[in-house]
């Protein structure tokens, strides 16, 4: 295995668009949605462990989820277990955790990983991972997965693919990207072929990426390099403590992918899903002859269709006459809300923090 090769796993999410079941305590990254006994954390670690040696995978995380990342994943050393503490989205997570892996090893290749994503053929999964490290191993190089889209999702960004790289077969120059289109340019982009949806998963050399930083967004670039010397030393928590919460909160694709000239995608089929949404899950789950989805829990349905029904404990569900529906019942709240309007959940939890409280959420 490949000792310059490291994986950074993103882990510090709230996951609120999953509430009842992902609250702001433990969110969804931490939770079983299958009943496999591993909850998406884990699953994401056993998937990379492959590919990447196990002392070599570093994970980003909340300071708020220390306990439940070392109750999940006792195996993982303490150091590496990058502790945030702010929520800045994921480009300083990434440039933190690029600046520390740098520090170990200047060689270091990253593969980047959210922590809540399903991926259900592993094999291609592994295939497309050591395939893409060869690539930006080879050249200063940003890559990033893009998924053969299945529908005209308005829920994902969409990555644009322009011209073939040579001797990469299935890897492109990146042409544009776009977030989260309207139904109607959904459509175009699926018709066109040309577009796939992001992944967010991401491949670079530690070089590679500090120096993009450096290019196009030198405030997040220099807030992190103003500590070169305490990486991977045992002053590092101290001096992120002191900077990390004045460091813009930008996602990577804004401060970096949309703008470099040098990012490239390789498309893939994984059996993939974000699992973002009470939808995704029910798309990626079994469903009985009506279209219903039950995750562990036992329901008596008369005349249902298409909802899905979710339950932490042990109680029973008896629905008559609901079709398309959420139904969630986790701790003190109950969620009742129909498919179709899943995109307001998010908006819901903040309407329930301000009238109820933060136990609620």
């Amino acid at each position: 295995m490949n000792s310059h090769r490291y994986c950074v796993i993103m882990c510090g999410g709230v996951g609120s668009r999953f509430w009842p079941f992902s609250r702001n305590d433990r969110p969804k990254q931490f939770l079983d949605f299958f009943g496999t006994g591993k909850s998406l954390l884990q699953l994401t670690v056993d998937r990379i462990s492959s590919i990447v040696n196990p002392e070599n995978i570093i994970l980003v995380t909340n300071r708020q989820y220390a306990g439940i990342i070392r109750e999940q994943l006792p195996e993982v050393k303490e150091s590496n277990i990058l502790l945030e503490p702010a929520r800045r989205n994921t480009a300083p997570c990434i440039c933190w955790a690029a600046n520390h892996i740098h520090a170990l090893d200047p060689q270091a290749s990253i593969v980047t990983l959210p922590s809540d994503h399903l991926v259900l053929k592993e094999k291609e999964f592994e295939k497309a991972i050591r395939e893409g490290l060869d690539f930006v191993e080879s050249g200063d190089r940003l890559l990033t997965l893009g998924i053969n889209p299945t529908g005209p999702n308005t829920g994902y960004g969409y990555i644009q693919q322009g011209a073939p790289t040579k001797g990469y077969p299935g890897i492109k120059k990146v042409k544009s990207f776009t977030e989260k289109p309207d139904l109607e340019m959904a459509k175009v982009f699926l018709e066109s072929g040309e577009f796939f949806w992001n992944s967010g998963i991401f491949l670079w050399s530690a070089d590679s990426i500090l120096k993009a930083f450096e290019k196009y967004d030198a405030e997040t670039s220099n807030i992190f390099a103003s500590g070169a010397e305490v990486y991977g030393t045992p002053d590092e928590a101290k001096f992120i403590d002191s900077i990390f919460p004045n460091a813009p909160s930008i996602s990577i694709d804004y401060a970096i992918m949309e703008k470099a000239d040098n990012v490239f995608v390789k498309t893939v089929d994984l059996g993939w899903s974000d699992l973002g949404t009470w939808n995704a899950l029910y798309a990626a789950s079994p469903r009985n002859a009506e279209g219903n989805v039950t995750q562990n829990c036992k329901v008596l349905a008369t005349d249902c269709s298409g909802s899905m029904f979710a339950v932490n404990g042990d109680k029973i569900i008896v629905a008559a006459g609901l079709k398309d529906y959420i139904v969630a019942d986790n701790g003190n709240a109950l969620l009742i809300y129909p498919i179709a309007d899943e995109q307001k959940i998010r908006q819901i939890v903040n309407e329930v923090k301000a009238r109820f409280g933060e136990d609620y959420v």
